[in-house]
């Protein structure tokens, strides 16, 4: 029944809510409650902060969010060597991705992992802002940037070069900026990160780093939609080499400004470290690395 009532507290968290948490088990809001009472009792703290409206964790409930995922896993683990054998991969894994690379890069991916090991399931999170990995209870996540959680390991799958680009309609009836500073003139579409849209796009320009601020009519917070804004000649966007691979090399895009490009910027997979990995994410992870080779890659 413990495990149970964690899996069920683990739920309530990532849910955000104690009524949206039973509804993933079919349990009622009366039955969610007392088996939270139960698991509070158990541990002798309160774990969730709850009011009409919302609930938070307590410094106990954080605690037991990271010890709670990583009993489970362990459990989930140990329950598919005995059933199956040493020998198959099979259980959950919970990935997360941003938009236009998880379904346009990773899902093929995972289709034909998935193909190969039929007994695992996939449950896929797209999203180009801040994801809590420990809240969410991802086994891991694809991002770009460096790390600066120190509580996350990574392993890094590629190099990403951001290359602004525009479809030829769009140049056609607007012209090629030969220069940064010329995107003042031209409509560019913005990618927001949580409360932030990224209006200041960086260039090297005689051997500096300077960032030019660019303006435009549309802003989304999904890189896929920004990308097909631009191939339908909306305006000029500044994605990550592997969203527009494709594009350019059957030339729906054109790349502008390349020669005024920053160094790049790593493309990884970062895991929590103190979560042990099953067999199946461990399987997965190398082959996510190994379809990103450059052997493997269009660059």
């Amino acid at each position: 029944m413990l495990l149970d009532n964690l899996s069920l507290f683990l739920r309530i968290v990532e849910k955000g809510g104690l009524a949206a948490g039973g509804r993933e088990l079919g349990l009622s809001p009366a039955t969610v409650s007392e088996r939270l009472a139960a698991l509070e009792a158990h541990f002798g703290a309160r774990l969730l902060n709850r009011t009409t409206r919302s609930i938070s964790l307590t410094v106990e409930g954080r605690e037991l969010v990271h010890g709670a995922q990583r009993l489970l896993a362990e459990t989930e683990e140990l329950e598919s060597r005995i059933r199956l054998g040493t020998q198959q991969i099979a259980g959950p894994i919970r990935v997360s991705a941003p938009s236009d690379l998880g379904r346009n890069r990773l899902a093929p991916i995972l289709d034909r992992f998935l193909e190969q090991n039929p007994e695992v399931s996939i449950d896929l999170h797209l999203s180009d802002g801040f994801v809590d990995m420990a809240t969410m209870g991802l086994d891991m996540a694809i991002r770009y940037g460096e790390l600066a959680d120190s509580s996350l390991i990574m392993r890094r799958l590629a190099d990403n070069a951001r290359i602004v680009c525009a479809a030829p309609s769009y140049l056609e009836a607007n012209g090629t900026p030969g220069d940064p500073l010329d995107l003042a003139h031209h409509n560019c579409l913005l990618m927001r990160f949580g409360s932030d849209v990224d209006r200041a796009w960086p260039f090297d320009i005689d051997g500096r780093r300077k960032r030019v601020v660019v303006r435009g009519n549309r802003i989304a917070n999904d890189g896929d939609l920004i990308r097909q804004w631009a191939l339908e000649g909306r305006g000029i966007m500044r994605k990550s080499q592997w969203d527009v691979q494709q594009d350019l090399a059957e030339r729906r895009l054109v790349p502008l400004l390349r020669n005024f490009e920053v160094e790049p910027i790593h493309l990884q997979v970062v895991m929590s470290a103190g979560r042990p990995q099953p067999r199946r994410v461990r399987a997965l992870l190398d082959t996510i690395v190994a379809e990103f080779q450059p052997s493997r890659s269009d660059s």
